[in-house]
C-alpha cells in the first residue's frame, strides 16, 4: 500500500508539472497576436499629414499669377474710365487698357468707346502722341471757346471748296477754341440766307464736336450745351453783309481764274503759231 500511494503521489506532481508547462506556454502565444495586430494599426496614421501637405502647396501657386492683371489701369497719362478727345471722332472714353499680340508683335492698347457712334477704337499706347489724343478741355479753355462764338464770323476771299477743306482741317484738329470759330463762321441765324447743303454738313459737325466736350467738362447733357452754344451765338453781330462780301470776292476771283485760263490759251496758240 505505501508502493502505491507514492506512485500515485508522483503521478499528481507530474501532471501538475506538465499543467504549469501548458501554463507557462499559454501566455506566450496570446500575447504575440496581440502585439501583431497593433502595429499594422499605427501605420495610416503616420501618412495622413503628408498627404495633407503636399496638396495645400499647388493651391498656393496658382492664386500669384493673376496678380500682375491688376497693374494695366493707367499708361501715357490715361487711365480706365477717363474721358478723352480723339481728333478724328470727337469724345470716347477708356473702357480698358490690355495687350493683344498682332503680326507676331505684342502690343499695349487704349481701348475706347465712342458712345453716340455706337464704334469701339483700339488705339496703341505709345502713338497716342501721333494720333493727336489729348485730355478733356479744362474749364478756362471752354470758357475761351464760348467768347469766341460771339465774335465776328470771318469770311476768307477765297472759293467755297478751299473754305470747306480749311474748316475741315479744323474740326479735326480737336482743338477746341478752332472748332468754335467754324461753328461761329458757319452759323446762320434766321433772318440770314439758308446755308447750303456743304455748309449745314460742316456746321453741324462742328456742332456736335464742341458740344459733347462741353457737356461732358460742365457735366449736363448735350442738348443743354447746344441751347448754351447757341444762345452764344446770338450775341455775336449780323453776318449778312459780311456773307454778300464774301460771294462778291469769290465771283471776283472767279473772273479771275478765268482770265488767267484766257491767257495760257492764248500763250498755247501762239506756241503752236
Amino acid at each position: 500500500m505505501p508502493h502505491k500511494t507514492a506512485k500515485t503521489a508522483a503521478k499528481a506532481t507530474g501532471s501538475k508539472a506538465t499543467a504549469s508547462k501548458a501554463a507557462a506556454r499559454a501566455p506566450v502565444h496570446k500575447t504575440a497576436p496581440k502585439a501583431a495586430a497593433k502595429a499594422p494599426a499605427s501605420k495610416p496614421v503616420v501618412h495622413k499629414p503628408v498627404a495633407a501637405k503636399s496638396t495645400a502647396k499647388p493651391v498656393a501657386a496658382t492664386a500669384r499669377p493673376d496678380e500682375p492683371k491688376k497693374v494695366l489701369t493707367q499708361r501715357q497719362g490715361f487711365k480706365t474710365n477717363e474721358f478723352v478727345v480723339y481728333p478724328a471722332h470727337g469724345v470716347g472714353q477708356i473702357l480698358a487698357i490690355e495687350d493683344q499680340e498682332i503680326a507676331g508683335a505684342k502690343l499695349e492698347l487704349f481701348v475706347i468707346n465712342f458712345m453716340k457712334d455706337k464704334m469701339t477704337l483700339r488705339v496703341p499706347t505709345a502713338k497716342v502722341a501721333n494720333v493727336g489724343m489729348r485730355k478733356l478741355s479744362e474749364p478756362v479753355l471752354v470758357k475761351k471757346a464760348l467768347e469766341t462764338l460771339k465774335g465776328r464770323a470771318r469770311v476768307k476771299r477765297t472759293m467755297w471748296s478751299r473754305r470747306a477743306q480749311e474748316y475741315e482741317a479744323k474740326i479735326n484738329s480737336g482743338d477746341i477754341v478752332a472748332i468754335a470759330e467754324v461753328v461761329r463762321d458757319l452759323y446762320r441765324s434766321e433772318s440770314q440766307p439758308e446755308q447750303s447743303y456743304s455748309e449745314r454738313q460742316l456746321y453741324e459737325a462742328a456742332l456736335d464736336r464742341l458740344s459733347r466736350e462741353i457737356a461732358v467738362v460742365q457735366h449736363v447733357t448735350e442738348t443743354e450745351a447746344v441751347k448754351e452754344i447757341e444762345s452764344q451765338l446770338a450775341k455775336s453781330p449780323r453776318r449778312g453783309a459780311a456773307k454778300a462780301e464774301g460771294e462778291a470776292d469769290a465771283e471776283a476771283e472767279g473772273e479771275g481764274d478765268a482770265e488767267e485760263a484766257d491767257g495760257d490759251d492764248a500763250a498755247v496758240a501762239d506756241e503752236a503759231a
